[in-house]
């Protein structure tokens, strides 16, 4: 766990991915079936009381959506027997996130539907889905659109929470970026990492078994394929987890001793073992390794097009639109020889996607899409990307070599920003736990 978190303080972790819309993940499909006696477990009831928060109770059909929730956002085909032992970190979450939507109704802060129609909306431009689609999607799967109402609105009242506590204390001087700007100068060469990570907190660190066995059983699900943004925004607890976990560019005096160690050796990409620090269980990965002070890399201006589907493709039965896409996809590659004729191109075909997706660093790309456009010239079409809901063209505007290293007083102050933002979550959620009235029922210690 870092001493200080570096996440973005206004990102919410569920508009980061959504990657069940994309096709189903089948690696864990080839393991030998389970045992009959493994795969019969007694349903509790939907309406079962597992705990009373401060009057507020929790039922297991709370704990039950939560569990599709978070099956369907891998993509994995997780077993019961997996989600059994993910029960009790769910019942955890959940009990957190009544104490906090409590301190949200204590201070009368009103969550307006705008907001979270947003947020959802932006999930679905994310990943190219036409509008609704998402809630029918959920409803497809058994999860009720409630579920995600609800942790959305959570996470978008925290934040306004933290900063109605931090009032004027947060914000950032002139003088602390300065003050920040020598100690990374006092950095200069030494390492730096690009990681993410979920911490899983422990109660009594005389009993960490349960605590343990649940992150060993998260590792192997980000093994499998889970995506790490998902599974931190569904169960780690620090307040990393707002943005799947990242803490941006961290340098080792900002860790753990123990972390440290083992990033250290960690290849780029990797998922940690457990490591044990104070109050509990880290899982880290590292995206990137670089010299404080110093990473050259490629900053791309980019324009897309996207010509949508009607239909989830088939790739053995395309309808009649998706292949009339095609042709027009592939046309557009001869015809358009500009950036603006690509935005103008987009705004044609509806805008499903935004037709400037933000500045890019080519070596943070996935390896797939760093292949398209690392030998794309300028003002050049790429060749048709085809996934299941449409058709992306891309053009590089601009290309420039740029110290990535480098940050600008604006990076300085949402990190700093984000330092406070963390420690007073951490401090105020420590204070309601401190203060609630819980009443475990014994339901709640049984297994699924």
């Amino acid at each position: 766990m870092s001493k200080t978190h570096c996440t973005a303080s206004t990102a919410l972790a569920v508009l980061l991915a959504f990657p069940a819309m994309a096709a189903p993940h089948h690696k864990a499909a080839t393991k030998p079936a389970a045992t009959k006696e493994a795969a019969a477990p007694v349903k509790p009831p939907e309406d079962q009381i597992l705990a009373v928060i401060n009057g507020q109770v929790l039922t297991q059909r709370d704990v039950d959506n939560r569990a599709k929730l978070f099956v369907l956002s891998t993509g994995l085909p997780i077993s019961p027997e997996i989600m059994g032992r993910m029960r009790g970190q769910i019942i955890h979450q959940l009990i957190d996130e009544r104490l906090k939507t409590q301190e949200i109704l204590k201070r009368h802060i009103n969550v307006e539907p705008d907001q979270i129609a947003g947020a959802i909306a932006n999930i679905e431009q994310r990943n190219g889905m036409p509008k609704n689609a998402l809630r029918n999607r959920l409803a497809s799967d058994g999860v009720s659109l409630t579920t995600l109402i609800d942790q959305i609105r959570v996470q978008i009242g925290w934040m306004q929470v933290l900063r109605e506590k931090l009032g004027e204390e947060g914000r950032i001087t002139a003088t602390q970026i300065s003050q920040r700007e020598q100690a990374l100068q006092a950095e200069q060469g030494r390492p730096q990492y690009f990681m993410s990570e979920i911490f899983v907190p422990v109660a009594d660190p005389r009993h960490d078994e349960a605590e343990l066995a649940f992150t060993k059983t998260i590792i192997s699900q980000l093994r499998e394929g889970a995506p790490f943004p998902i599974v931190a925004a569904q169960f780690s607890q620090a307040q990393s987890a707002l943005d799947g976990g990242s803490m941006g560019w961290v340098q080792e005096d900002n860790l753990d001793p123990q972390v440290v160690n083992i990033v250290r050796q960690m290849p780029i990409g990797a998922i940690s073992n457990p490591i044990q620090v104070a109050g509990g269980f880290v899982i880290a990965t590292v995206q990137a390794k670089r010299v404080v002070g110093k990473q050259m890399g490629t900053q791309l201006d980019l324009r897309q097009a996207f010509f949508p589907f009607d239909a989830p493709l088939n790739p053995q039965n395309p309808t009649e639109q998706q292949r009339a896409a095609l042709q027009k996809a592939t046309a557009a590659v001869q015809t358009v020889h500009s950036c603006d004729a690509m935005e103008a191109l987009n705004k044609s075909l509806g805008e499903k996607r935004p037709d400037n997706p933000g500045s890019q660093i080519l070596e943070r790309l996935m390896p797939q899409m760093k292949s398209v456009l690392e030998s794309l010239p300028p003002n050049k079409v790429s060749r048709p990307l085809v996934s299941m809901d449409g058709i992306a063209l891309l053009m590089v505007c601009d290309r420039q070599q740029k110290n990535l290293a480098q940050q600008s007083p604006s990076e300085i102050a949402d990190q700093l920003m984000n330092e406070h933002v963390e420690q007073a979550s951490r401090q105020l959620q420590r204070d309601l736990q401190r203060r609630a009235i819980i009443d475990m029922r014994p339901a709640a210690k049984a297994t699924n």
